[in-house]
């Protein structure tokens, strides 16, 4: 009997019964916290030991005895907590002392999920933790066995919060992904952005732009979003006129912004709405508008940069048809709308997922159209997709645990917010840079989960003390963690997307850069108008989106040359101002940046030979 192909059995049962654990607990609710994060994370790290293992072999499933008896270690580390349980739930934490035993399988657990997440996401983060740790035992000397204590036998340290927004919400959405993107949404994504936009300058690139918008609401990831929509998008761009680093670069912008795209954002969403104890839904309200100007300013870059370079779209006869495309597909949003107008009816946001999730294979089977291939395998490969595609994150916040709970039994967060305000010397501008800046270089090495948690547990607070409503601090944190995957010199989305178009790698990180600017100031707008995250009454935020949206789109017009006509260089620097006094909330900036863009407006349009000439 070949052993590769009954592992890949084990394994895939392992990945299957994972999905269908979290599924149950999505519809009957999770039973206490150690036994379901514990479960959550033995699952995990099982698979990530088996999935990846620590020798590169040839061919599927090469786990060798080392893998096998690190996943069965992992078992042991976490099955003791449950077999002890009531001994684990009735000593008292940091009094009662540790046994052997306890101290011996905390540490091993320690360095298990510094491995697992080395494996499954590099080095960055395990170095970050061991950095934690190293400063707790050697500088703050804090006792080991008060750490192992924290780490492991509380909800504090790998069993914490962070770890139950995976094993609760990232899990069901992961898998609602996996289901909607096997019974064929991704095709209707992009017939569906190819209708709108394929026709008109610049097509392509806007076809891209829409598509990983829509795709991102079933992915969370830059990097799989390009992936998946940039072998159709990067070429139709080329072909179509576009220099190669541009279409990388616009590939890579599109589809890092699906994680900030309600309705199904990326992990860290989730963790917010759990750090500050609201509904995701209200998450995704204060991502509404932000994601909206990222998008704008996106597009009228593609739009810009093709009227400049006189490119055409895709004649409308190779175009499929929005009627059709909506006849033959268009119940495939049906999932989708589900987990919309559960979370608008107040249920669970997992519950709504899991519906979405339960509905994709139904909805499939509706139409002639949509129902080929569709088989009971469909289900066994979705299920096993979406157990695969979270083990990243169940990694990444478990080891991120280890770091919160060192930074609250330490007490260093508030040591470092102290010193980023002392740095910033009262001024909340540059500590908002501090962050930003901070928020760009975890994330060039980590996940945005877990950049996203390092920045709330040590800068966010800052902001906070500053004057900054919660809601645009953390929302802050968040956007810049997640802007790391598009700002160089490490950005991962700008690394596949420059392979697939073979373009040179820092030429597309500084077109990503250019297109996505306005992803760079829109965070600096809502935390000076948090009416942009509709906080406060509706007209200030309809009046702040209005004047936002224009101020990007003239941004856009600046950096891409291009308005009405070309631009000239005098010309770009004054929509530049216009944009930032736009973009400012301030009545006098609002009428100087009206007052110019009109001005702009009106000499290309009306006088174009005086344009031309200079």
């Amino acid at each position: 009997m070949d052993i590769a192909r009954v592992l890949g059995w084990a394994i895939g049962g392992i990945a299957a019964a994972m999905s269908l654990y979290h599924m149950h607990v999505a519809a009957f609710g999770p039973p206490e916290a150690v036994i379901f994060r514990g479960t959550h994370l033995g699952f995990a790290l099982t698979l990530i030991f088996l999935l990846f293992p620590a020798r590169k072999t040839e061919g599927p499933y090469r786990a060798g005895p080392f893998d096998l008896a690190l996943a069965a270690l992992s078992l042991i580390a976490i099955g003791y907590l449950f077999v002890n349980y009531k001994y684990v739930v009735n000593r008292i934490p940091y009094i009662d002392d540790l046994s052997a035993v306890d101290a011996a399988l905390g540490v091993l657990l320690i360095v298990l999920v510094l491995e697992g997440t080395r494996r499954v996401i590099g080095l960055a983060l395990p170095l970050t933790a061991l950095t934690f740790l190293a400063y707790a035992l050697f500088w703050n000397k804090t006792d080991p066995l008060l750490l192992i204590d924290q780490l492991y036998l509380t909800t504090e340290g790998i069993f914490g919060t962070t770890l139950g927004v995976s094993a609760s919400y990232v899990i069901v959405f992961v898998l609602f992904g996996s289901f909607m993107e096997r019974t064929g949404t991704g095709q209707l994504f992009m017939d569906f952005a190819l209708s709108l936009t394929g026709h008109s300058a610049g097509g392509p690139g806007k076809v891209s732009v829409i598509s990983s918008s829509l795709f991102g609401t079933i992915s969370g990831s830059a990097v799989a979003n390009v992936m998946v929509d940039g072998p159709i998008t990067i070429p139709l761009m080329k072909r179509s006129g576009f220099r190669p680093a541009f279409a990388a670069g616009v590939e890579a912008v599109a589809s890092t912004g699906g994680q900030i795209m309600p309705p199904v954002m990326g992990a860290a969403a989730f963790v917010m709405a759990e750090f500050l104890a609201v509904s995701y839904f209200q998450v995704t309200l204060w991502a509404l508008v932000p994601s909206l100007l990222y998008y704008l300013a996106v597009f009228f870059a593609v739009h810009f940069e093709a009227k400049r370079m006189g490119l055409l779209g895709v004649p409308k006869a190779k175009l499929p048809r929005l009627g059709q495309v909506m006849r033959e597909r268009g119940h495939l949003f049906i999932p989708i709308l589900i987990i919309l107008f559960g979370m608008i009816a107040g249920y669970s946001a997992p519950l709504c997922a899991l519906y979405g999730a339960l509905a994709c294979v139904p909805v499939a089977l509706l139409r002639r159209s949509t129902r080929q291939g569709i088989t009971w395998m469909t289900i066994w490969e979705s299920l096993q997709g979406g157990a695969r595609d979270a083990l990243a994150v169940a990694a990444a916040c478990a080891c991120a645990g280890i770091v919160i709970g060192i930074i609250t039994l330490t007490g260093i967060g508030i040591t470092f917010t102290g010193l980023v305000i002392a740095m910033a010397q009262n001024s909340l501008v540059l500590a908002l840079i501090l962050t930003m800046i901070a928020g760009i270089v975890l994330g060039m090495g980590m996940p945005t989960t877990p950049a996203y948690i390092v920045m709330v547990s040590l800068l966010v607070p800052a902001l906070i003390k500053l004057g900054v409503v919660q809601p645009a601090a953390h929302m802050f944190a968040f956007y810049f963690a997640i802007l790391s995957a598009i700002t160089p010199p490490v950005a991962l989305a700008v690394y596949a997307a420059s392979g697939l178009a073979k373009s040179d790698l820092w030429e597309t990180g500084w077109a990503a850069v250019k297109i996505g600017a306005a992803g760079f100031i829109v965070p600096f707008m809502f935390v000076y108008e948090p009416s942009l995250l509709l906080i406060g009454d509706w007209m200030g935020s309809l009046m702040a989106s209005l004047t936002a949206g224009i101020g990007v789109i003239l941004l856009a017009s600046s950096l891409h040359g291009y308005l009405l006509a070309r631009l000239v260089p005098w010309e770009r620097a004054v929509l530049f101002v216009a944009a930032l006094c736009l973009v400012v909330p301030n009545p006098i900036g609002d009428a100087v940046g009206f007052a110019l863009g009109a001005l702009m407006l009106v000499r290309q349009r009306f006088f174009p030979a005086v344009a031309a000439a200079d």
